[in-house]
């Protein structure tokens, strides 16, 4: 099992991004997925979590309304579309996944009390002003 970022990159602000997260050995269908990142000096945030078990999705307010997952989960890759990105946006962001063990509760993951056991090796995004 293995999950895999990439897309990741330099970028000026105000521009896009779209990350890739490709998974090996299992399929996203019945997945949670997350997107967190973590930035120089700081604690890991976690930015946006899908639940499957009822299609909701969370977002942090520091990316609502920039950031998405793309709307179509392929099986076997999942896409978070960064817009609008701002030099706090600088951090390596990884993408993570678990098993489906609870009906909703999409922002649990995002806080951590829903635990994702599979983890990619994070991709760096820097963003200049």
């Amino acid at each position: 099992v293995q999950l895999v970022e990439s897309g990741g990159g330099l970028v000026q602000a105000g521009g896009s991004l779209r990350l890739s997260c490709a998974a090996s050995g299992f399929l996203f269908d019945d997945y949670a997925v997350g997107w967190f990142r973590q930035a120089p000096g700081k604690e890991r945030e976690g930015i946006l979590c899908f639940s499957a078990s009822d299609g909701t999705t969370y977002y942090a307010d520091s990316v609502k309304g920039r950031f998405t997952m793309s709307s179509v989960i392929s099986k076997s890759t999942v896409y978070l579309q960064m817009n609008d990105l701002k030099p706090e946006d600088t951090a390596v962001y990884y993408c993570a996944a678990d098993p489906l063990k609870y009906y909703g509760g999409s922002h649990k993951y995002c806080s951590g009390k829903y635990g994702l056991d599979y983890w990619g090796q994070g991709t760096q995004v820097t963003v200049s002003s």
